[in-house]
């Protein structure tokens, strides 16, 4: 198969959808593929790298797309590449349809195969491409949030650990998940109080026996969430329904309950955030405030870091890529029930219910398609 990288072009994205040594096991397995010229720049990994490692290596982002059966990105495809994709390539990254209409509308209309990493399961049920990023977007919304509490930055100058004699800030976390959990324990870390609160009492259970003991959890209501806002000087949010748009958690009648330059980080924007008042932000200009709070809602958080980044998401999801490549699409979602959750549209159709529910569009079983 002919598989092309082509370098992210959304603001600020330096991930890239395979480094130098993925790049060489699909080649050791006999497929073809082609670079785009300084792709891997932002991670760390030189075109020089890349030719070392058997790929080919092409000036333009159009050549790649011309070139490839199948398209591995990171980030989904934006504007400037739509009409790049065409009818029957195979496209492996991050989609997030749910959020984003224009998106929706221009993969349908494309023809093309969309295989969204955030959709596959693995058999424990969790999702395994959609992991370790977000462990970094965990990580990396506690050290933005302590960022952003800070007087310089429009946050209300508070340090996240405080010091001897002084309290430490206070953090919530609203879901339970990979990212809930590696932001308390983050948080945590640094010594800030922190909740965590989820609708799951297993997870709560689970959570209360191996988190330090600055770490408290809480059931998630609006009436529990509305209690904790006073006293809340950073919340993190981060609930995730695969595939679908995330839950308003925090409205905007709610705001007034947190004091003036506290910070809310919505790690769910990806899926729509799950706070009212939020919407998508860039690392150029990642801030802005409504009603006295500071909100950061930056779509790609882990484009900050793209060394260890790209080096996680490769490690993820190059066993399947060579499923895909080795296999055809077709055979290798026959074969795989998680990779099978992963396909969200086929020739025009979208095989992914909660997309459909979400633009109120028709739903067409995978089994159809195959």
């Amino acid at each position: 198969m002919k598989i092309g990288i082509p370098k992210e072009i959304k603001n600020n994205e330096n991930r890239v959808g395979a480094t130098p040594a993925g790049v060489k096991e699909l080649v050791q397995h006999g497929h073809t593929v082609f670079v785009q010229h300084t792709a891997g720049d932002g991670s760390g990994f030189s075109d020089a790298d890349y030719i070392a490692a058997g790929a080919t290596v092409l000036p333009a982002i159009a050549d790649v797309y011309a070139e490839a059966d199948m398209i591995i990105k990171v980030k989904e495809p934006i504007e400037p590449e739509y009409s790049l994709v065409r009818d029957g390539q195979l496209l492996f990254t991050y989609f997030h349809f749910a959020s984003d209409r224009a998106l929706t509308d221009a993969m349908l209309a494309s023809g093309a195969t969309c295989i969204a990493y955030e959709t596959v399961t693995d058999r424990a049920h969790t999702l395994p491409l959609l992991t370790p990023m977000s462990e970094v977007a965990g990580r990396m919304s506690v050290q933005q949030g302590a960022r952003f509490l800070e007087k310089p930055q429009g946050g209300k100058g508070m340090l996240l650990g405080g010091v001897p004699g002084v309290m430490p800030a206070q953090v919530l976390v609203l879901g339970g998940g990979v990212v809930g959990r590696n932001a308390a324990l983050m948080a945590a870390g640094l010594g800030a109080r922190v909740t965590i609160a989820d609708i799951s009492l297993p997870t709560l259970r689970h959570l209360d026996e191996v988190m330090p003991a600055n770490v408290t959890t809480l059931y998630s209501s609006r009436h529990n969430i509305e209690q904790q806002l006073p006293h809340t000087d950073l919340v993190i949010g981060s609930v995730l329904i695969p595939g679908a748009k995330a839950p308003r958690l925090i409205t905007a009648d709610m705001l007034h309950l947190l004091a003036p330059g506290s910070v809310m980080v919505d790690v769910a924007i990806d899926q729509g955030g799950c706070f009212e008042t939020s919407h998508p932000t860039t690392h150029a200009d990642p801030v802005y405030t409504v009603d006295g709070v500071v909100h950061y809602a930056v779509a790609n958080i882990p484009g900050a870091v793209p060394r260890t980044s790209t080096l996680a998401l490769t490690n993820a999801t190059l066993p399947y890529a060579l499923r895909l490549a080795d296999r055809g699409w077709r055979d290798a979602v026959r074969a795989d029930e998680g990779l099978a959750e992963g396909v969200n549209m086929v020739g025009g159709h979208i095989t992914y219910r909660a997309v459909a529910e979400a633009w109120d569009l028709p739903y067409t079983p995978l089994s159809d398609m195959l």
